[in-house]
């Protein structure tokens, strides 16, 4: 071998020896990682009350997992709570109950260590989902049926409770709601639906008697949680009904014609009960035909025809005439009155309001051809806002082949103008007197619905919209007067009609409408109307009155005709 190679060589021995050997006390280096999350990444329903732990490949320093290296999240609320270690197990318990429904995120970062001091191989995120939060409140009673110390209850009643959750039914029964009269338990059967609970007497409760109720703790909602404290409650049944006011009073004298005969009594009573064998009027010998009327504690007798003048009537209300539990007065009620000889109505005054048949401040609109026999005006509006007569101008006023009469517009030549401005404002105020007359003698008659009725003279009002879907009859003397208060629209149907009895007229009728005012096609309607807004004639409705509008009056081949 030559000698400068065998030099070469021996130089690469102590480098070969150095890259070849290995220290075994030199420890490799092996980072902590997690192995697992309960709840387990992506989790779903978890309940509620769960605690959050981690787990890792080798043992930790415990001091290491804390807020600022192990957190959970909800949405961007940090959720507060405490941790623990054990067996390489990191705990945190939420200081409450999670949110039910709600998605979390947990994150673990590589400031966590081990206990050599090795970081975290790599932060750790990891998310799940809550399920519904457990029932773990006590149910609450929302209402007691009846009301504790209730009076004049019926005595067909049924006991019932509600509750603000659904409960289970089976926990309520005969020992955990039961109704007592005294130390006496009532018989009655149990039954449950849509969180109510109904105690149903077997038979009726006793004529005015204290009865008292309990539902117990062992009362639970479908979870199992029971209610807070029992809960009690009383009542009083109700005695027989007693009448509490009449009217006319008995012996009265002068009463109205067109009086309606009232009897209101201390409690609710039994509608069905009121009628026209247990409800009477009779002049001598001679029954007295009308209708019957009812509200919660009253009724009211209202003749067909105006009451006769200076004659003596007799009221009856039988025994037949019960309570909602099936007490009957005590005895008949029986009492007379004699008549005058008016209504005891006044009419509404138009004044120059009524020296029009159709009066409007905004529009006159027809449809040709109409016959108009009357004068028509409106003010503030001008002449050009009354279409479709083909009006011939004069001097103050206009002229139509469609108007028996004249057309008047606010700006015409004077006085038309300031005639016009009283006019209107003395609409207003028969509008004004027409709404503000107190003590109706029907209240709501037909709940707004007076086809078919026969209405006699006295003052009417309704809360409701009006309707006529058929024929009705306005009877009485040529004296007597009709005010009806309609606080919202008065709509009848095509192709009806209103007639006139006994000799009433259509000046004595007036109509005072709130809303709208819509006469159906080839109807007939009788009366003054008052109207806070706009009357509409459809096609070929007739009409005998006056038209007096706030607004517009709407005219389609139309037949409109002073009283």
């Amino acid at each position: 071998m030559n000698f400068f190679k065998t030099i070469k060589l021996l130089a690469l021995i102590p480098i070969i020896l150095v890259l070849g050997c290995k220290d075994d006390d030199d420890p490799v280096l092996i980072h902590p990682e997690v192995l697992s999350s309960s709840p387990a990444v992506d989790a779903v329903d978890v309940p509620t009350n769960s605690v959050i732990e981690i787990t890792f490949s080798k043992e930790m320093d415990p001091t290491t997992i804390n807020t600022s290296t192990f957190t959970l999240m909800e949405g961007a609320n940090a959720v507060a709570g405490t941790y623990s270690y054990a067996d390489v197990t990191a705990v945190f318990t939420p200081a409450s109950d999670l949110k039910g429904n709600s998605t979390f995120i947990g994150t673990l970062t590589v400031g966590a260590k081990d206990i050599e001091g090795l970081a975290l191989k790599s932060k750790y995120v990891f998310s799940f989902n809550t399920g519904v939060a457990p029932d773990i409140d006590a149910p609450m009673v929302t209402v007691n049926d009846p009301l504790n110390d209730a009076i004049d209850v019926a005595l067909n009643k049924v006991i019932s409770i509600t509750f603000n959750e659904e409960m289970d039914a089976s926990t309520l029964n005969g020992t955990s709601f039961f109704v007592k009269q005294g130390a006496n338990s009532v018989d009655g059967v149990i039954s449950y639906s849509n969180n109510k609970a109904v105690f149903t007497p077997n038979a009726d409760l006793g004529d005015g008697l204290l009865f008292s109720v309990t539902v117990t703790t062992d009362v639970k909602d479908v979870a199992g949680n029971a209610i807070a404290a029992a809960n009690l409650w009383s009542f009083t049944t109700d005695a027989k009904p007693t009448v509490t006011s009449i009217e006319p009073l008995d012996n009265a004298t002068n009463a109205a014609r067109n009086k309606v005969i009232t009897i209101s009594f201390n409690e609710e009573m039994d509608v069905s009960t009121i009628n026209s064998t247990s409800f009477l009027l009779k002049e001598g010998l001679n029954a007295i035909t009308g209708t019957i009327d009812h509200s919660s504690k009253s009724a009211s007798f209202i003749p067909t025809m105006s009451l006769g003048s200076n004659l003596t009537y007799t009221v009856t209300v039988t025994t037949d005439v019960k309570d909602l539990g099936g007490n009957s007065i005590a005895d008949d009620k029986v009492w007379s009155f004699t008549t005058g000889t008016v209504t005891g109505l006044q009419a509404v005054n138009l004044r120059a309001s009524g020296n029009y048949v159709i009066l409007a401040k905004t529009a006159i609109n027809n449809s040709p051809t109409s016959a108009i026999t009357g004068d028509i005006g409106i003010s503030p509006a001008a002449t050009t806002f009354i279409t479709g007569f083909s009006l011939t101008d004069a001097t103050g006023y206009a002229t139509s082949a469609q108007i028996t009469g004249k057309a008047f517009a606010a700006d015409m030549a004077s006085p038309t103008s300031s005639n016009l401005t009283t006019a209107v404002e003395n609409m207003l105020t028969a509008y004004t007197d027409a709404s503000s007359r107190p003590t109706p003698d029907f209240l709501d008659l037909g709940t707004g619905n007076i086809g078919g009725q026969t209405l006699v003279a006295g003052l009417y009002k309704w809360n409701t919209t009006v309707t006529i879907p058929t024929d009705v009859v306005i009877s009485g003397s040529a004296d007597d007067v009709w005010i009806f208060q309609i606080s919202n629209d008065l709509t009848m149907s095509a192709a009806m009609n209103i007639t006139l009895d006994g000799g009433a007229q259509a000046k004595n009728i007036f109509w005072q409408v709130a809303g709208e005012v819509v006469i159906g096609a080839n109807s007939h309607f009788e009366g003054v109307i008052l109207c806070q807004t706009g009357i509409t004639l459809q096609t070929g409705a007739s009409f005998k009155g006056r038209a007096l509008a706030q607004t517009a009056v709407i005219l389609d081949q139309n037949a409109v005709t002073k009283p």
